[in-house]
């Protein structure tokens, strides 16, 4: 897989966050908090949400938690 033309790539997003799943999620999370009035914390240059929340994750801009399932 050539993620070359992507920046950040997928590959890079997921050894962040574990799998492509939890990339989804995080990044969704991010920009809807971000459609909903949050302050962005990654100087880009876009005004999508979903562009900045995963420039966000990139760049380690907030933090997050993962439940593992089954675990108590």
């Amino acid at each position: 897989m050539n993620n070359s033309m992507i920046s950040p790539s997928i590959v890079d997003l997921v050894k962040k966050a574990g799998d492509r799943y939890s990339v989804v999620v995080i990044t969704s999370k991010r920009a809807r908090q971000i459609i909903g009035g949050a302050k962005p914390l990654a100087d880009i240059d876009s005004n999508k949400p979903l562009t900045i929340a995963i420039n966000e994750l990139d760049q380690g801009k907030f933090g997050y938690e993962t439940i593992k399932e089954g675990s108590k």
